[in-house]
């Protein structure tokens, strides 16, 4: 999380995303790439309310496009960007993030307590009511976190491992702890929750603004598909769903009961659901939509020197802590062997890449975590440089045929790459494909999978190769790291090295910053150098169109998008 230059609470500091994991934060479905990224929000238009000179428009309105369907909306399930961003307008954790400081601040909870050794943080939650009118209590926030940590959930929630913060949080989930009233969160009074840690975590304020930490209303309980219908969707946030027409909208309704509702000013969200970024753009030129591009949606990667040229002060081009790779399966033969795999990583020319196919001002990427990260003193990225591989074919030839003769093989057999429904992801697909048959005769069949699909074929580990982007769930090297723990949620590649967890378990362990530095840069370099369990390519940029009348839309350091403030000026 964010950490300054010495004092260990000011690490606390955590935005959210995610698609693609995804994102989450999450998985992210986005196409672009990263130059160098801040911490600070930006805010795509000013904050004025709409008084003094500007004015409101009658018609308070906000259109946008989503470039996939989320899967779900249930918190304990979600993994996405794009549910991600519909989450937020609907939900509040404990905390939210500050629009303009980038810093966790109170959400549900109006104020806390943090005992002097860390570990025990009371929260007093304010006088709230869920959309159906029920306050909110701190039993909810009980309730979910046990709905995510509870072994016996169905399907596994991907996320179960951020709860791992908690005392007795991963002996729950693993079983090795069966009483839940011995993990670390306690409803004391309808009002006071008390949550417990496994060691401090000065970043944790922060964490509680994702949300896997949501709460869920109690009807959820004997409701398995209370997230599929908005009918049975009881939320506390500044929005209700009101509208879900699968594969082609929704809608989100601004929710009166909601305790800050007079800081809302969109009466509605419409969501389009197209994946197709030409006629997303299309329909931004054409008054249909009011923005356009990264996170939710997509601008094609072609048009992106055009619009930037014919739309200036429309067009807008943001570093954030995000990384686009292809991951391996790493207990599917032949990608089994490590050798095979770095030649496949050597072979790729980024630069190329970036400038003849995604267009974005990338930054070619040779490690994990991405600029604008913070490190034990300024960014991790400046501090542990991404050299871990060179791109190099002679080499690469080399190691792929030490490789194929440790696997008893003449020649590596056709690869599935697997990719989700998008024309950037389509095209960068096809010519990292080309490269690698040009560099070393490999044959490439590249699988286009719609979104839900695809990600249910990565998380039952059912691919060679697949296309991943993370963008950063909080401000530290863990939200990149951790995923590739054995058996984490989100450790799709299948990868598994004690060595590998000790260090990430000593880095979640430990307040000493310097200490933790070096625990993740040898977890980095494990992870690409020694065993190439991924590709990186590039660190992300988020490109994207806001007509000029639309104000108050926030990206934070992440790259996830904040509709829930914005508004309209007349036009």
């Amino acid at each position: 999380m964010k950490k300054s230059k010495s004092l260990l609470l000011m690490i606390a500091l955590v935005l959210v995303i995610g698609t693609v994991l995804a994102g989450c934060g999450g998985n992210n479905n986005a196409n672009n790439g990263n130059a160098a990224a801040t911490n600070a929000p930006s805010n795509e238009g000013s904050t004025n309310t709409g008084t003094g000179d500007e004015k409101l428009a009658a018609d308070q309105t906000l259109r946008v496009n989503l470039s996939s369907e989320p899967p779900t909306f249930d918190p304990a399930q979600a993994q996405d960007s794009q549910a991600n961003t519909v989450l937020k307008t609907m939900y509040e954790g404990l905390t939210r993030v500050n629009d303009e400081t980038g810093q966790a601040e109170p959400g549900m909870a109006e104020k806390w307590e943090i005992s002097a050794d860390g570990l025990v943080y009371t929260f007093h939650l304010r006088d709230a009511q869920w959309s159906n009118g029920d306050p909110v209590e701190a039993a909810d926030f009980v309730r979910a976190w046990q709905r995510v940590l509870d072994p016996s959930t169905a399907p596994a929630p991907p996320y179960a491992y951020q709860l791992y913060y908690l005392k007795n949080g991963e002996e729950f989930n693993t079983k090795k702890v069966t009483d839940f009233s011995q993990v670390g969160v306690k409803a004391v009074d309808a009002k006071t929750l008390e949550v417990t840690l496994k060691s401090p975590t000065p970043y944790f304020l922060g964490l509680l603004s994702f949300y896997t930490y949501y709460p869920v209303h109690k009807s959820v309980e004997g409701n398995a598909k209370w997230a599929t219908n908005k009918d049975t969707m009881i939320v506390n946030g500044p929005y209700t769903l009101t509208e879900w027409t699968t594969g082609q909208s929704l809608q989100v309704t601004k929710n009166e009961k909601y305790w800050d509702a007079a800081s809302i000013k969109l009466s509605k969200i419409d969501f389009t659901l197209v994946n197709s970024g030409a006629t997303e753009l299309l329909s931004y030129k054409n008054g249909e939509l009011d923005r356009a591009g990264a996170p939710n949606g997509e601008i094609p990667q072609e048009q992106l020197p055009i619009v930037k040229k014919e739309l200036p002060n429309e067009f807008v081009s943001k570093g954030v802590a995000a990384t686009y790779f292809y991951e391996f399966n790493v207990n599917e033969k032949p990608f089994t062997n490590a050798k095979i795999r770095k030649a496949l990583a050597m072979a790729v020319n980024r630069q190329s890449l970036i400038d003849n196919v995604t267009k974005g001002g990338q930054l070619p990427a040779f490690g994990l975590v991405p600029p604008g990260i913070a490190g034990a003193d300024g960014e991790y990225r400046t501090a542990v440089k991404d050299s871990y591989f060179t791109e190099d074919i002679e080499q690469a030839k080399t190691l792929l045929a030490e490789g194929l003769k440790e696997e008893g093989l003449t020649a590596l057999p056709p690869v599935e790459l697997i990719y989700n429904t998008s024309e950037g992801h389509k095209k960068i697909a096809l010519a990292v494909a080309d490269m690698w048959k040009q560099a070393l005769g490999i044959t490439v069949n590249t699988v286009n999978q719609e979104w839900a699909v695809f990600l249910t074929n990565r998380q039952n580990h059912n691919f060679q190769i697949s296309r991943v982007g993370w963008t950063a769930d909080y401000n530290d090297p863990m939200t990149f790291l951790d995923m590739f723990v054995t058996g984490g949620g989100n450790n799709d590649a299948g990868y598994a090295n004690p060595e590998y967890d000790k260090l990430i378990a000593d880095a979640k362990a430990s307040s000493d910053l310097a200490k933790r530095q070096e625990d993740f840069a040898a977890a980095e370099k494990m992870l690409i150098e020694d065993d190439m369990v991924i590709i990186p390519f590039y660190y992300y940029t988020n490109n994207s169109l806001t007509k000029e009348y639309l104000k108050g839309v926030t990206l934070d350091f992440s790259g996830a998008v904040d509709f829930t403030r914005a508004y309209l000026l007349e036009h």
